[in-house]
Parts: C-alpha cells; sequence; structure tokens
C-alpha cells in the first residue's frame, strides 16, 4: 500500500484524459478541491479529521474520498472521466470512472451527517449520479430525465442531503446506464452509525469492494459496451487475480466485508476456513434473529451484502466467486472441448504450417496457467498466479484472506506467505491401492422399458455455446 502522499492534488493534476469542455472559474473557487489518484493498490483507511468519528473501511485496490466541512456539511468533489486503470500487471483499460480511478473512491459518511456532493462531467456525454440505496428527496436521487436534467459535459450540479441510515450503499450512473457502468463508472458509499447500534457490532478490520465485470478483447484497451452477459473480465473494483489484493488480518480479530453487485449476473461469494453470517442487505442491517452460519453468499444484480466473521484460523484462505468461469481472465468462450482427443496426428499436420502451434485442452485446461505460448499485446494470461506449492491456476474474481497471530492491529500489509506448522499439509500416499469395490446391483429398473429388446442409444449432442446462463 501507499502513503496518501502519494495522491495527486488539484484540478491541474488530474492524470485522465479530459473532455473539451471545462468548468469555469467562478464556479471551481467555490468547489472543494478535486482530489485525484492514479494508483491501483490498496491504501490505508482515511482516519477522519473532522466531523464525528467512525471506524474506516479499507477499499480493496482502492482508496477514500477526502472531505472538507464547510458550516457543519460534509462537502466532496466527485470529478466523472475517463480514466485508465491497469486490472492486473502489465494490463490496462481506457475506461471511464471518478477522481482517476475506476470504481471510483469510496465515500464515508456517519450517521446524520448533511453531505454535499458537487459532480463535475469531464466525460464526452452527460451523466448523473445514482445513490444506490439511500434515503433522500426526491430531486436529489440523481435519475436523469425524471429527478434532474443531465449533467452536460463541462458542467457541475450539487447534491445534498442527510445520511438518513446506517449501512452499505453505492453509487453509479443513472443516464446512459447501459454505457457508462460497462465503462466502469460506479463507486462505494459507507454511512457509519452515529452511536452504538443494537445491530451493527464493532469491528477490527472493515474490507468492502464492487463486483464488475468487462468485456475487453485480447490486444485491445475499451470494453465492448454492447456485451450483455459473456463478458470475459470478471473483476473486483476493476481489478483482476492475481492483480486484487490479499486481505490481510489479525488472527481473532472481527472481520467484516462489504459487497456491492453492478454486474450483469448474480455471484455466490465463497469464503474458505470460516464461518460467517449476513449482516446487512440493501435495506440495512440484519435483525439477529434471521442470521445463520454460511460460507457461501450470493449477490444478486444490484445488491449488497455485509459478511462477519471471527477470523481464528491461520492461514492462507481461498475467497472467491463459486461461478467457475468467472475465476479464469480472459478466454474464448466458443471453443469445443477436447478432453480425450488425440489430435496429435493434426497438431503435426498443423505445425508444418504454423510452427509455434500448441495442443491445448486434450487433459484439461490446467495447462493454461503454464503455458508460455506467445499473447496479444496487453491481455492477462488465463488462470494464473503462483502460490508457495504453484500455480494457483485462477483468475478474474478471486483473492486470499491472510490470517496471521504476528498482524498488528491496523497493519494492512500483506505478511507473506503462510509457514504450515509440520505435519499439516495434504501429502502424498505412496502405499499399495486397494482394488475399489464396485456396486454391482442394475438398479432403475423399478418401471420396465416398453420396447425392451430395442437396441441402446447413443445419444450425441453438442452443448450449446455462449453464456447465457451466467
Amino acid at each position: 500500500m501507499q502513503s496518501r502522499r502519494h495522491f495527486l492534488r488539484g484540478a491541474g493534476t488530474l492524470t485522465a484524459a479530459v473532455a473539451a469542455a471545462t468548468v469555469s472559474k467562478v464556479a471551481m473557487a467555490a468547489l472543494p478541491e478535486p482530489v485525484s489518484q492514479a494508483s491501483p493498490n490498496t491504501m490505508p483507511p482515511l482516519l477522519p479529521r473532522t466531523g464525528r468519528p467512525y471506524n474506516p473501511v479499507v477499499t480493496l485496490n482502492g482508496w477514500t474520498l477526502p472531505w472538507r466541512m464547510n458550516n457543519g456539511v460534509k462537502e466532496f468533489h466527485l470529478v466523472a472521466e475517463p480514466v485508465e486503470r491497469e486490472m492486473a500487471p502489465g494490463f490496462k483499460a481506457h475506461l471511464w470512472g471518478y477522481n482517476g480511478q475506476s470504481p471510483g473512491p469510496t465515500i464515508e459518511v456517519v450517521e446524520g451527517d448533511r453531505v454535499r456532493v458537487f459532480v463535475t462531467n469531464r466525460l464526452p456525454e452527460h451523466t448523473s449520479v445514482h445513490w444506490h440505496g439511500q434515503r433522500l428527496p426526491n430531486g436529489m436521487d440523481g435519475v436523469s430525465g425524471l429527478t434532474q436534467k443531465s449533467i452536460q459535459p463541462g458542467k457541475t450540479y450539487v447534491y445534498e442531503f442527510v445520511a438518513r441510515r446506517p449501512g452499505t450503499f453505492m453509487y453509479h450512473p443513472h443516464a446512459d446506464e447501459m454505457t457508462q457502468m460497462a465503462m466502469g463508472m460506479m463507486g462505494f458509499w459507507v454511512t457509519h452509525p452515529k452511536t452504538r447500534h443494537p445491530l451493527i457490532e464493532e469491528v477490527d478490520r472493515d474490507f468492502c469492494f464492487l463486483l464488475n465485470a468487462y468485456d475487453i478483447d485480447p490486444g485491445s484497451y475499451t470494453p465492448k459496451i454492447m456485451t450483455m452477459l459473456d463478458f470475459n473480465l470478471w473483476s473486483w473494483n476493476s481489478r483482476i487475480f492475481p492483480g486484487i489484493d490479499t486481505l490481510n488480518v489479525r488472527q481473532n480479530d472481527k472481520v467484516r466485508i462489504r459487497v456491492g453487485n453492478l454486474t450483469m449476473t448474480n455471484h455466490p461469494i465463497h469464503l474458505h476456513g470460516h464461518e460467517f453470517t449476513v449482516t446487512g442487505t440493501d435495506g440495512g442491517p440484519t435483525p439477529t434473529g434471521s442470521r445463520w452460519p454460511e460460507v457461501t453468499a450470493d449477490i444478486g444484480v444490484g445488491q449488497m451484502r455485509q459478511i462477519e466473521f471471527l477470523a481464528d484460523e491461520e492461514g492462507d484462505w481461498a475467497i472467491h466467486c463459486h461461478k467457475s468461469h468467472h475465476t479464469m481472465n480472459a478466454m474464448g468462450h466458443e471453443v469445443p472441448t477436447m478432453i480425450g482427443v488425440d489430435h496429435r496426428g493434426i497438431a503435426k499436420q498443423i505445425t508444418q504450417l504454423v510452427p509455434d502451434y500448441m495442443v491445448m485442452g486434450e487433459r484439461g485446461m490446467a495447462d493454461m496457467g503454464e503455458m508460455e505460448m506467445p499473447i496479444p499485446d496487453n491481455t492477462a494470461r488465463m488462470m494464473t498466479g503462483q502460490g508457495p506449492f504453484g500455480g494457483v491456476e485462477m483468475g478474474g474474481m478471486f483473492s486470499v484472506l491472510k490470517v496471521r497471530k504476528n498482524q498488528k492491529p491496523g497493519d494492512y500489509k500483506d505478511p507473506g506467505w503462510f509457514k504450515h506448522p509440520q505435519g499439516t499439509v495434504a501429502f502424498e500416499y505412496n502405499g499399495a491401492l486397494a482394488k475399489p469395490a464396485r456396486f454391482q446391483s442394475k438398479g432403475g429398473q423399478t418401471m420396465p422399458r416398453a420396447q425392451p429388446d430395442s437396441p441402446p442409444v447413443e445419444v450425441k449432442v453438442r452443448k450449446p455455446v455462449g453464456h447465457a446462463d451466467h
């Protein structure tokens, strides 16, 4: 993680490309100083120096937007603009976002705060901001055409309301949504309780991230905005594994993870080694009587979930989406299954024409994580990431919860790989293997066949292609 000293401050230092129009100097003079961030690293929690105190969140591969107090009002300045996001080391995407990043910075306030958000549009088209999940005056809800005029390029609008209830929220455009959200425009919002809340426990670590997806062809930089379901990059905060930072905690910390879903499908988020409870949804904290232990929480489209657990098991524990294609990275989907197909002959003929041709997929997909075949510029290899025992063979929506005895309170640095106590790692069995016992009953005879003497039929079906059921 980097220090907040690395932030690039001031309108003149914004790193992204800027639309041709500019905001008037008179209007800018009254605005809070815009703050921009270009680093994809996870930033330290932003401790509140003004306003009500709270325990800040840590945004995975993200940061929290600073504010200023103005006569008791907490003021923020969001700048909607084109940005360049490093989605994984060596792979960059040209997206739209806020203040130099996609997703935009997390906004943190306290229940009861009066909040004023200046939104400057430096996109090439109009936009607006919807404050997803907030209770607010209708005219502040950010639906262009319905509750306000669109914010035209070069213009700045002001949203002002009271953060009435604590919880986990999001923000995103409600103008040309298909384009602007496909280009990465979204951000997280956390409202902390102003006093001890009967349904919100204090925690030691509080993480948050957004689920998002992109369709970027290998060798290109800009997402396809027309894609409905068949995305090839599944990401957390516009980062794909191994580009996603780990979640580093101290053993016996009480941990909260807040997740918002702004993709086009649901995501079953699965945590290894611990049970958790869902303590909050879009509607706020859940009643204690409705909570039960889980190891997987399905997060639907447009939903938010808070999960909480006691990190009492040391180790490096996987946390990932349980849809297996969402842990792959850039991949072609319309490819026939070649498992068990001996294509050595055809491979020999192809290599006469294409010397670098490599046989893929006849044993499975694991080879994809290790193959050294040249790939197009600006793309991420599939199933990459090296662990202490070899290739992790994961990509996309995957990270690691690192639980350590010696992690200091408030220290979010990566402690390195876990050193397993002797005798606690799975090992190879070298003894003899007994002949397996097979169940001998034929079974399946409760209903006699109508034509008992008819020959068996071998059904040859080619599976449908595409990802319509993501």
